[in-house]
C-alpha cells in the first residue's frame, strides 16, 4: 500500500497537468526508497521499477499498459489488471495473505539493486534502447 504522503504528491502532479508517467513517478521513487531503507529487497532494478508502477497503476494513475511487442504477455496481462483495479477500486488493499507472501519473498532479495551505480546502469541501458533524437 503506498504511503498517503506519495498519493498526495501523485495528485498534485495531476492537477497541475502533468504526465501519467511523472504522477507514476512518485511511486518508483517511494519504492527505491524502500529497498534502501531495507524494508524488502528487489532482484534487480526492473523489478523495483515495476513494483512502483504497478503501485501506481492500483492507486488509479492513468498509465496505460506497455503495448504489444514492448515487454512479456505476462507482464503486460498484470498491468491491464493493475490498470482496471485503479480505475474501479482505487487504493484497494490486496489480502492479508498475498501481502505477507510478496513480503516474504521480496525480503530474500538484494538491497544493492537500487544504488547510485545500479540505477545509473539500467538508465543508460534503457537510453540505449530508444532512439536517438
Amino acid at each position: 500500500m503506498p504511503e498517503k504522503k506519495t498519493i498526495e504528491r501523485a495528485h498534485k502532479a495531476k492537477r497541475q497537468g502533468k504526465a501519467p508517467t511523472t504522477q507514476a513517478g512518485e511511486f518508483v521513487r517511494e519504492e527505491i526508497e524502500h529497498v534502501r531503507e531495507g524494508k524488502h529487497g528487489a532482484r534487480s532494478t526492473k523489478q523495483a521499477i515495476a513494483i512502483g508502477l504497478s503501485k501506481a497503476r492500483r492507486a488509479g494513475v492513468r498509465l496505460k499498459p506497455p503495448a504489444k511487442g514492448r515487454t512479456s504477455r505476462a507482464t503486460r496481462r498484470r498491468a491491464q489488471r493493475d490498470y482496471a483495479v485503479g480505475r474501479t477500486h482505487p487504493r484497494r488493499k490486496p489480502s492479508a495473505r498475498r501481502a505477507r507472501a510478496t513480503l516474504r519473498a521480496l525480503k530474500r532479495e538484494p538491497k544493492r539493486t537500487v544504488s547510485s551505480k545500479a540505477l545509473s546502469r539500467q538508465a543508460r541501458r534503457s537510453a540505449q534502447r530508444r532512439k536517438a533524437a
